[in-house]
């Protein structure tokens, strides 16, 4: 039996059942295994996982009780940059480290929410069914209302590693880029050569709003019905971030009531949307089914990162991207100082 032990629920659309390859990179060098745990109740993984080093977060929520079922479990790793499938209080509370991948999918999120920038701004979707439907005479004439992107205001909600990237890819464009963010120094956005605005004054100023708070408490619904209308009626609203960040409902009232002109959505509060959801027969919206992060190096960077954040904290090292650092002190692992770029932190 190998010295470490890892828990994760049987495999998910992003890792096939008894393929880790990649993750065991790194564990192989600590003498690890990761070990699965079929579908079941919540009593039933407790007790499968319950002595286990580690556990390898997917699949399932990670509730309170399971956490509290963890008799040995040193860290908690997910693959993903949201952590809200984790109770992290819960997890703070038992003095375990939780692991997030917050910079391994920045390029691929950030061309994302341009792409919906852009497709939204020239009515993309809108222009390709007409030409479809033999209404090709149509097409010049819609565009023929919208002014040229050049000039635009682009308002960022949130100043994060994503939104930072999409602001540097906007401006080649000519838009001028302004953002709020309560949690980032204004000498930070400046500095990118971005303005920081209040909340207020982005919805009221912006054409363009892209959100990328992410899925935490003090952020859910943050955009509610009395933000679209301090909106601009011809504002266009992009999310790539997390869908509970967006009062759905009204977004769908802003959109049927013209309080802004269109959306490019890749997350929703329920994913998939159910087949009642007014947004899939909304021909000012363009959905994409959270796809943001997905190219050919997103699951091995990210089991990858999974592998080393598991391997350094098995090892009695502080992990990389710790989402609960409180505990990190009482743990009694140790701070690690990479040497180069050609030695990491396992060095």
């Amino acid at each position: 039996m190998a010295k470490f032990r890892i828990a994760t629920p049987t495999g998910t659309s992003f890792t096939t059942a008894g393929d880790y390859g990649y993750e065991m990179e790194a564990l192989t060098t600590i003498d690890a295994e990761i070990f699965e745990v079929p579908p079941g109740s919540e009593d039933e993984f407790i007790a499968a996982a319950r002595n286990a080093d580690a556990l390898y977060a997917k699949g399932r929520r990670i509730t309170k009780r399971i956490i509290d079922g963890l008799d040995s479990c040193r860290i908690i790793a997910l693959g993903s940059v949201g952590v809200d499938s984790v109770d992290v209080d819960a997890a703070t509370e038992k003095g375990i480290p939780v692991t997030n991948c917050p910079d391994t999918f920045i390029d691929e999120v950030a061309d994302h929410a341009m792409t919906l920038i852009l497709a939204s701004f020239r009515r993309l979707v809108m222009q390709d069914r007409l030409v479809r439907e033999g209404r090709w005479a149509e097409g010049r004439p819609m565009l023929s209302k919208i002014p040229r992107l050049m000039g635009m205001t682009l308002g960022l909600v949130s100043f994060g590693h994503v939104a930072r990237a999409v602001a540097a890819r906007a401006k080649p464009f000519g838009l001028h880029v302004i953002a709020y963010d309560p949690f980032i120094e204004e000498l930070v956005m400046i500095g990118q050569g971005v303005e920081p605005v209040s909340l207020p004054e982005l919805l009221q100023r912006s054409d363009i709003i892209s959100m990328h708070a992410p899925a935490t408490e003090s952020a859910h619904r943050l955009i509610r019905e009395e933000h679209f209308r301090q909106m601009k009626r011809t504002a266009l609203y992009i999310s790539t971030g997390r869908g509970p960040t967006t009062d759905e409902p009204a977004l769908i009232k802003a959109l049927d009531e013209g309080l802004i002109a269109g959306a490019g959505l890749d997350v929703l509060e329920q994913e998939p949307p159910g087949d009642n959801n007014p947004l899939l027969k909304m021909d000012n919206v363009i959905l994409t089914a959270h796809v943001a992060s997905a190219s050919a190096r997103f699951d091995p960077a990210r089991r990858r990162r999974v592998g080393l954040e598991l391997s350094l904290a098995l090892s009695g090292k502080w992990p990389m991207s710790c989402v609960n650092p409180s505990v990190l002190a009482k743990t009694g692992l140790k701070r690690w100082q990479p040497v180069s770029m050609e030695r990491g932190p396992n060095s």
